[in-house]
């Protein structure tokens, strides 16, 4: 069971941003009339444990407190292979068995791939489309590659990543390592389809989502620039994915590519693709059509209940985010300006309003401070993984929200960075930005070391 606000904490951010609530909910204006260590707005909390990113948000009723708290036991709950009465239904081929050995503490995970506490995985799909304009599926694999297979399953594919040193320094004389890493594939069950295509994914953290979902498309779409109007370099655009449960197009915001429409499809796929657990939004097995087949029971009963996957995707909407520390450290102020005149919050932007959530107060028309656009960008050649999705290239990546990175080395241990957590510091992860980011990241590279010091204060402020 994960920690709840206290009740002189969330009378304070009732009335503290009842007093900063602004007329028009989707300007972005001047933080200095606002408390800036808010930021999720009512949804923000000030518990700075190794568990604190499991915080729900604050004014949850009985009910909705109890529907959170049974989503975080199956969050961290191991499922098994069936026919067990209970969290029954893993496999026959999978990734991980549980939620949280990916999403450490409800944040990142381990690069790497096999063992419990691994948060990496695979996506793979061959060069075309599907019908909906995705990425084609890999024949006999499917979009995402099984490293692990219950007891008589041959996993798809056994994975691994290795890493080359790339060396790099600044014009002051220090030096700094980046890692780049290499994925091998080996003993895949059947042969691999030629021209396969594969892009890394660590687990991400997963607070704050529900208001991420709560930002208005019309935002997001704003936020856009594919011609560059403005001349700072910056083209972002935002990704239009399909929804096979809804049957339609819907504006992309989760997923490392923004390849996912909603909160419930994100945990759903998840739950279906990394550990082979069925749902009614994912009714069907990973391997589907595939030989492993012949391992799953013949039933059409989805291994998940109804109520189980709504609780999980509640406990996913309703996680708090963490308020910001040390924002009157005169480092910090100076990093955040640098931040500013760097341009990154051309991408990471700082302020953004929620729309209206009828279901949640604490989601709804709140003033949230993510440093994302949810749009994706370019970010050139270093990053790529030259695998499209939809409308994101080969190149491109969503802007992952900046919200609660200070805190990552607390609640994970060793930080990890970027989609395949190959930056072990924040510094690394801004040198290995290039394309759309190539002006920002040689701006800093120009700082003097107390001024790309004050900058990584400022990000540790998050």
């Amino acid at each position: 069971m994960k920690k709840v606000i206290t009740l002189a904490g969330f009378v304070f951010l009732v009335f503290g941003c009842m007093m900063c609530r602004k007329a028009d909910p989707h300007a972005i204006d001047d933080d200095s009339n606002f408390d800036p260590r808010l930021s999720g707005g009512l949804a923000t909390f000030f518990d700075f444990g190794s568990g604190s990113f499991g915080t729900p948000v604050p004014g949850l009723s009985a009910h909705d407190a109890y529907v959170h708290a049974l989503g975080d036991q199956l969050f961290e709950q191991s499922f098994v292979a069936a026919p067990a009465p209970r969290f029954g239904g893993l496999g026959p081929v999978f990734n991980n068995s549980s939620c949280a050995n990916c999403h450490h503490n409800d944040g990142f995970g381990l690069p790497s791939f096999g063992a419990l506490g691994s948060s990496m995985l695979l996506r793979i799909s061959v060069p075309g489309t599907d019908e909906h304009g995705g990425p084609a599926a890999a024949p006999g694999f499917g979009g995402q590659l099984q490293n692990v297979g219950i007891f008589g399953v041959q996993p798809e594919v056994h994975a691994e990543v290795s890493y080359s040193e790339l060396r790099d320094s600044f014009p002051d004389g220090e030096r700094i390592s980046l890692w780049t890493p290499l994925y091998t594939l080996s003993n895949p069950y059947i042969s691999l389809p030629s021209g396969y295509m594969l892009s890394p994914r660590l687990g991400p953290p997963v607070f704050g989502l529900g208001l991420l979902e709560d930002i208005p498309e019309a935002t997001i779409a704003g936020f856009a620039d594919p011609i560059d109007a403005n001349g700072d370099g910056i083209k972002g655009h935002p990704n239009y994915v399909y929804n096979p449960f809804k049957k339609k197009m819907e504006l992309g915001r989760f997923g490392m590519k923004a390849n996912t429409s909603d909160l419930a499809l994100q945990v759903a796929t998840a739950f279906q693709q990394d550990m082979g657990i069925t749902s009614y939004i994912q009714p069907l097995k990973s391997v589907h059509g595939q030989s492993q087949m012949s391992f799953v029971p013949n039933t059409q009963t989805p291994d998940l209940a109804d109520s189980q996957l709504n609780a999980v995707i509640f406990y996913i909407k309703t996680l708090a985010v963490p308020a910001r520390r040390n924002v009157t450290n005169e480092a910090v102020k100076r990093g955040e300006l640098l931040f500013k005149q760097l341009n990154c919050s051309g991408c990471h932007i700082p302020t953004v309003y929620t729309g209206t959530d009828i279901q949640i107060p604490a989601l709804s028309n709140q003033r949230i401070h993510p440093y994302t656009d949810m749009l994706v960008h370019d970010m050139g050649a270093g990053l790529a993984d030259n695998r499209p999705d939809y409308l994101a290239t080969g190149t491109e990546w969503r802007t992952p929200p900046l919200w609660g990175i200070g805190m990552f080395e607390q609640t994970n241990g060793t930080p990890y960075f970027l989609h395949d957590g190959r930056a072990r510091s924040l510094t690394e992860a801004i040198m290995w930005h290039g394309g759309e980011a190539q002006n920002s990241k040689e701006q800093f590279r120009q700082l003097p070391k107390g001024d790309r010091a004050a900058v990584i204060a400022f990000l540790q402020s998050l």
